[in-house]
């Protein structure tokens, strides 16, 4: 037997790599060979995106924007499972990234994003859905209706719907002028910062409960808004007992054609949802809920809003103002101008939302 020659042990010859290593660098060139034409158009477009929108694109290659990126994040998840060179693989990830960011993610700064949900986002989410709100208007209606009506029949109702009795003086025996004592304005705005704050508090309460119960087909959501409308026919029936209902609605409508018009868009967007998932037409459940979804958010970032206005009117203007007539001009200018936000100011989508896709493929 022939001994080992030991500078072959310890000498620096060339170590040929083995066949799986070669192969694999093989499959890594000719991967990124095929489809790196792709991968260079659609990073073209990406760097003009990022340095000035739409404007530096070409109509083609927004069209093909789309396709570029699916293409890319195919390759991407097969060069996960094939296991191809790290280079390739960052390379695919960092692309991949700013493609979902261009065509799927947020593409305005949140001012740009403020102004565009003010002019038209929002008044067009709330006229998506109108149907929703004719119900929820009925149901309100008819809440109130039936509260009116429970406890013109029998008071003890007024003490079950309101289980604290109103505290002091609305409740059923009151004079007439207790009751108007209830409506007088406060003389100073001091400590109304803080009872503004409170008001916010309870009543988007109110409005996100409405919101939130919706996935359970919407039935919850009427449910709650007939209770509360049911609070506000009885406090009506315990006013006109005395004469008192113009001066009572005088001294709602400062705030209440705000704050009612708010709960209304709250149970309709719940209402949407819970519709959606009961009727989904030609859609999964999941996705017809979530298109719903998407839409009912936008319209409930908006009734976060109106809740401020309403609880700054509740505490300012309706303790301060006083008139009945005077109170009527300011809740009838705040519902002239909620309904003229909501269904006669139309503008144009802007045309980045038209163009760009809005949800995953």
């Amino acid at each position: 037997m022939k001994a080992p020659v030991i500078s072959a042990w310890f000498g620096r010859g060339q170590v040929a790599a083995p066949p799986d290593i070669e192969s694999a660098a093989l499959r890594s060139d000719r991967f990124r060979l095929e489809r790196e034409g792709d991968w260079r158009r659609l990073e073209a477009i990406l760097a003009r995106m990022e340095k000035g929108g739409l404007k530096r694109i070409a109509d083609e290659d927004l069209i093909a924007l789309p396709a570029l990126y699916r293409t890319a994040a195919s390759s991407l998840s097969v060069a996960r499972e094939t296991s191809l060179d790290a280079a390739t693989l960052a390379y695919l990830e960092a692309l991949v990234q700013r493609a979902w960011f261009q065509v799927y993610g947020p593409r305005m700064g949140f001012v740009r994003w403020l102004r565009g949900f003010l002019l038209g986002g929002w008044s067009r989410a709330v006229r998506a859905l109108w149907l929703d709100m004719c119900i929820a208007l009925f149901v309100m209606v008819a809440g109130a209706i039936v509260g009116w009506l429970l406890v013109a029949r029998d008071e003890a109702w007024y003490y079950r719907l309101f289980p604290a009795g109103m505290g002091e003086t609305r409740v059923p025996g009151a004079t007439r002028e207790q009751l108007l004592e209830t409506l007088a304005n406060e003389e100073s705005a001091a400590g109304l910062a803080g009872f503004a704050a409170q008001l916010f508090s309870n009543n988007s309460a109110v409005c996100i409960l409405a919101f939130a119960l919706g996935f359970a087909f919407g039935i919850p959501s009427l449910m709650l808004l007939v209770h509360n409308l049911a609070l506000l026919g009885a406090l009506l029936w315990l006013f006109h007992t005395q004469g008192l209902v113009v001066e009572l609605a005088a001294w709602l409508s400062v705030h209440g054609t705000t704050e009612l018009f708010g709960i209304l868009l709250s149970g309709a967007a719940g209402l949407h949802i819970g519709r959606a998932m009961a009727f989904p037409g030609k859609l999964p459940v999941l996705d017809a809920a979530a298109a719903a979804g998407r839409r009912a958010a936008v319209v409930m970032v908006g009734v976060v809003i109106m809740m401020i206005v309403a609880a700054l009117l509740e505490a300012f203007p309706r303790q301060l103002v006083e008139g009945t007539g005077a109170r009527f001009v300011i809740g009838g200018t705040m519902l002239t101008f909620w309904l003229a936000y909501f269904f006669l100011y139309r503008p144009a989508p802007p045309a980045e939302d038209a163009a760009l896709p809005q949800g995953p493929a």
